[in-house]
């Protein structure tokens, strides 16, 4: 697929996905849906990008989910594929086995704020806006706020984002923990690049186990999750990675991983 919605570039060891409708405001449309699906599958299927990192430029993440394609939308099961292709788009974030950085400026609206609530981390830029508007025009969220939200922010601030449907700025974001990191304005790219040159160094198969025990645990009773916990661990006790890392700890020498 030629990409027309977004861009796709390599920075350094991260594959950077540049939403890229300024038009629309980086609404995401249907086209955009596949777009990063697409780009998210070649950053899993490269063994040299070990993390991914969308943005949406200085200006705008994005201001939600496409209305066009929604007016189109006539009814109720039309709807219903309609949003199972957004959580098709957000669920291909999640479980790519690799960490998913969104890199926010300007207005993160609705389903732009989604989208990143299921990457894996969200730096912002302290200009950057958040809010999930969906009761402001007499609808409801459908890209995965009324669930992901809340297990983020907790169940009282979630429900309070989403009653008020008012924005938020990037210093409320962070002291809630919607965000992860802070960045002057301008620089949440620069600050997400500098985290995903961090990961570089760590194990790809620690990510992915780490990752999947973490986002499958969420959904567990806590004893079924740490017994997920122990399956990880043991899983990937007999990895050449494993043996790497330790080696190189005793031997006080930075670590060569492979992802093997």
């Amino acid at each position: 697929m030629g990409f027309k919605t977004v861009t796709v570039c390599r920075e350094g060891s991260s594959l950077v996905v540049t939403l890229n409708r300024p038009e629309r405001r980086n609404a995401i449309n249907l086209r955009m849906i596949e777009e990063l699906i697409d780009a998210t599958r070649q950053a899993g299927e490269e063994p040299s990008v070990r993390s991914m990192v969308i943005t949406g430029g200085n200006e705008c993440f994005s201001a939600g989910a496409d209305l066009k394609d929604l007016l189109a939308v006539e009814s109720a099961t039309e709807c219903a594929a309609y949003f199972r292709q957004l959580h098709r788009m957000n669920d291909v974030l999640e479980k790519l086995e690799k960490p998913v950085i969104a890199a926010i400026e300007g207005f993160c609206m609705t389903g732009g704020c989604e989208m990143a609530l299921a990457c894996d981390i969200r730096v912002a830029g302290e200009r950057a806006s958040f809010a999930i508007t969906s009761s402001r025009i007499g609808t409801v969220p459908g890209a995965g706020a009324t669930q992901r939200l809340p297990r983020i922010v907790g169940i009282g601030k979630a429900l309070e984002l989403m009653f008020s449907a008012e924005p938020i700025n990037a210093r409320e974001a962070h002291r809630i923990g919607l965000v992860n990191r802070l960045a002057p304005a301008g620089n949440a790219l620069k600050e997400a690049l500098a985290m995903a040159a961090d990961y570089e160094q760590r194990a790809p198969l620690s990510h992915a186990f780490i990752k999947r025990a973490v986002r499958q645990g969420a959904q567990m009773d806590l004893a079924s999750g740490l017994e997920l916990e122990i399956f990880a661990a043991t899983g990937i006790y007999g990895t050449e990675d494993r043996r790497e890392g330790i080696t190189a700890f005793l031997e006080k020498r930075a670590a060569q991983f492979k992802g093997r």
